[in-house]
């Protein structure tokens, strides 16, 4: 069967392995973006997924350019900063109303509730916040240090991935084409490398609501699960949330703590999650993610970052107005796209590197750590 139009190249193509109930999840596809082949041998099947890259390494607006210059200095003008601040916000709750995201319900529910109650059990009240992180990010002058950042934090991921996936027939689908291709590359990864090493502990740094977190506790349900983050309010909504799901045989821990320095025990983890964390983070930062990522895992442990995808050809051939409005609200972006992911996973001494555009807009980068590692 033909499976790829001939402007795909092999560079674009993705073959995961999944269960049979992830199949059912994922849903259809657009056909000029993904098309899907199945091999069912018991209970697994081959898929196939393409996405668009550009012809670049990275998006020219990352780069020291004119232009890039000039957006800089009107971002660093007050004034001007505080009308992008707005329109970027604006662009978020517009695609959520478009797409029947009950932005301002949500946010609602959740500040009228009692959630709270949970920051006295979730607080690290002697935690030291890194200076990167009291940035002004994601139109909060506050960073994600604030209750309006965290009842807002899973609409807003919602609004995120229907602009990442539009023509997905509901925002459902979205989240299944999106978190489903991230799991599948984890998976499919750990399978080849881990030398038969089970699954058994989980850390998701940088885990925010726990969005991701409940997503690899759904997927692993045998696995004991930690979600660990720097904000104390986007972990008492992630705590508040999941007690109103049913109660897990493994229940979610959730940890407030830097991921830099986490205090977990070395070699305590066969894997470490990053969801969409490094784009809001300097290259020290992300050095230091790194090295304490390999630290926790054991020997065949898998590394899992998915984020924002410099090759994307969408994000390369984004608007000015629109990554103007991005750069805006995300300090570190350019920064991010400039860092040699690979090269830094290399330094810290992980092996088997391997990077896939898992949605138009967002890559999964996953790594070993040696059998041999001491």
């Amino acid at each position: 069967m033909a499976l790829w139009a001939t402007s795909c190249s092999s560079s674009e193509k993705l073959f995961l392995t999944s269960s049979a109930a992830t199949r059912r999840r994922m849903g259809s596809r657009r056909r000029d973006l993904v098309h899907v082949g199945m091999t069912d041998q018991a209970e697994t099947e081959t898929i196939s997924i393409a996405y668009k890259e550009g012809d670049r390494e990275r998006p020219k607006w990352a780069d020291e350019t004119p232009f890039s210059r000039l957006v800089e200095a009107l971002i660093s003008f007050k004034p001007f900063y505080s009308l992008l601040k707005l329109g970027a916000r604006q662009v978020l709750i517009s695609t959520a109303e478009r797409n029947n995201i009950p932005w301002r319900e949500m946010t609602k529910e959740i500040l009228e509730s009692d959630v709270y109650k949970e920051l006295n059990t979730i607080q690290n009240t002697s935690l030291q916040y890194p200076d990167y992180y009291l940035s002004p990010c994601h139109a909060y002058d506050e960073g994600n240090l604030s209750w309006l950042a965290a009842a807002e934090a899973e609409v807003a991921t919602m609004s995120m991935t229907r602009r990442a996936i539009p023509y997905a027939p509901s925002n459902e689908e979205a989240t299944q084409e999106m978190r489903g291709n991230w799991v599948l590359a984890i998976k499919q990864h750990h399978m080849k490398h881990s030398g038969n090493v089970t699954i058994q502990n989980i850390v998701d740094i940088g885990c925010s609501v726990g969005l991701s977190t409940r997503f690899l506790a759904d997927e692993f349900p045998s696995a004991k699960v930690t979600g660990l983050d720097l904000s104390p309010y986007f972990l008492s909504v992630a705590q508040y949330k999941e007690k109103k799901r049913p109660p897990r045989k493994n229940p979610i821990r959730w940890i407030h703590a830097a991921g830099e320095n986490t205090g977990l025990p070395s070699k305590s983890f066969d894997l470490v999650s990053f969801s969409y964390v490094f784009h809001e983070c300097p290259e020290r930062a992300i050095i230091a993610l790194v090295n304490e990522a390999f630290r926790l895992l054991r020997p065949g442990g898998t590394l899992a970052i998915t984020d924002l995808a410099p090759k994307s050809k969408i994000l390369q051939e984004l608007s000015p107005a629109l990554f103007t409005l991005m750069k805006s609200t995300e300090p570190f972006l350019n920064e991010y796209c400039l860092t040699d992911l690979e090269e830094r996973l290399r330094e810290a001494g992980f092996v088997n590197m391997k990077t896939l555009l898992t949605d138009p807009r967002h890559m999964t980068m996953t790594a070993t750590v040696p059998h041999q590692h001491v």
